[in-house]
């Protein structure tokens, strides 16, 4: 081969490898450029802040204290009075019950004798809510009851003798305790006290 020939191979070669190395060059800015377009993509973002406040119940009666009173009773006595049970200021609905106990601070067990009778108000409604003593029936036994129990259950849940209370809302009850005529000598004197417990439960998500 003679040197033209020689310097002309030479040549060739020399241009395809800048070629390539142009080709290479070129890829690599294609491929950083689309590193650069997907790094550069539109984003945007949002929250959403919820608050959360629990409501209340809040079971209340008026009066708190001797709801009756009656010193001196002969059988056959009785002594009427009412007692309003509200849901204020609760922001929730309730259900209660009631329940007693009741403690004599002598042997005479007085408690055993002592006949209560709690109803609604009187049909008619007057002013003086119990006067009549004509409405619905809650209960009627020993004033202290047995059980305890005297309107309702204080279990969780609904149970039968409930009383329902709406939030903001009030009810009269009149209670009534007699000394029945059958009481004996072995009663005078005697005294006792009694405690009525209104235990409350939200009825919201409470069947």
């Amino acid at each position: 081969m003679d040197q033209l020939a020689i310097e002309r191979h030479v040549d060739r070669r020399r241009k395809r490898r800048r070629g390539i190395v142009a080709l290479l060059a070129a890829l690599s800015a294609l491929t950083i450029g689309a590193g650069s377009v997907s790094l550069a993509l539109f984003t945007d973002s949002d929250s959403s802040t919820w608050s959360f406040t629990t409501g209340t119940i809040d079971i209340g009666v008026n009066p708190t204290s001797a709801l009756v009173s009656f010193t001196g009773m002969m059988p056959g006595d009785s002594v009427t009075d009412d007692l309003v049970v509200t849901n204020q200021p609760g922001s929730g609905a309730l259900r209660y019950a009631i329940s007693s106990t009741a403690t004599d601070p002598d042997s005479k067990a007085l408690k055993d004798q002592l006949a209560l009778v709690i109803k609604t108000i009187d049909a008619t409604a007057p002013a003086t809510p119990c006067d009549d003593f004509d409405g619905i029936q809650l209960y009627s036994g020993d004033l202290d009851s047995t059980t305890g129990e005297l309107v309702g259950d204080s279990s969780q849940g609904s149970q039968a003798g409930d009383r329902s209370l709406g939030t903001g809302a009030s009810e009269t009850l009149c209670f009534r305790v007699s000394l029945p005529l059958s009481t004996g000598n072995a009663f005078q004197s005697a005294s006792t006290a009694a405690t009525f417990t209104f235990d409350a439960e939200q009825t919201a998500n409470n069947p």
